[in-house]
């Protein structure tokens, strides 16, 4: 979100990365940053598809994990699970009560973030997450990677996403899709602002 990045700067945010689409160059950027700017921790923000019920285009999914839904290491490993790390990752506790704590227009919802080098098309993509993690409310491409990234250097991590389609909703997704870019950088960085200021 090449706009809110440009709003973060020009608001004087210093320590701010675009870290670019996909889980290599999530972790390429969180490695980078944290090495660079050694950060106190390290919150991102994006878009991602809901799979969860209930949500709907603009509500906001706050990571309370993260996780991957398309790693297989083999036996003895759980689905989604890199060999020696957790299936999970968890927000850092006090990040994420900042975030819980904020008062905002649009319904803000916590749980399990999970990602994977696809963009999911239909329900079907949906369905396959969720028999691996069916408490799942969102899927992007980035979170779990930059969170695997900041167990391995100790930096507290937070993941907040705004729901850019839902399939199945019975809602033109077209549409609301097409409308959703025109807003997310906006809606994105207030909820940004008003974490950074809580913090």
């Amino acid at each position: 979100m090449t706009s809110e990045y440009e709003a973060l700067r020009r608001a004087g945010v210093t320590g701010v990365i675009k870290s670019g689409i996909g889980k290599a160059d999530a972790a390429r950027a969180a490695t980078e940053f944290i090495l660079t700017e050694h950060p106190d921790c390290i919150i991102n923000s994006g878009c991602a598809g809901g799979v969860g019920a209930g949500l709907n285009v603009f509500d906001i999914v706050i990571g309370g994990q993260t996780a991957y839904h398309d790693v297989w290491c083999g036996e003895g490993n759980l689905p989604g699970q890199v060999q020696g790390l957790p299936q999970r990752f968890d927000a850092d506790p006090a990040l994420l009560r900042a975030a819980l704590s904020l008062q905002t227009s649009q319904p803000v919802r916590s749980g399990l973030i999970c990602t994977g080098d696809q963009f999911l098309t239909d329900a079907e993509d949906d369905a396959r997450v969720l028999e691996i993690y069916p408490d799942a409310l969102a899927c992007d491409m980035e979170s779990a990677a930059i969170a695997q990234v900041c167990l391995h250097y100790g930096v507290p991590f937070l993941s907040f996403r705004m729901i850019s389609d839902v399939h199945g909703s019975g809602q033109d997704a077209t549409a609301l899709y097409k409308d959703f870019w025109t807003k997310v950088a906006d809606d994105s960085f207030s909820f940004l602002k008003l974490l950074i200021d809580k913090l």
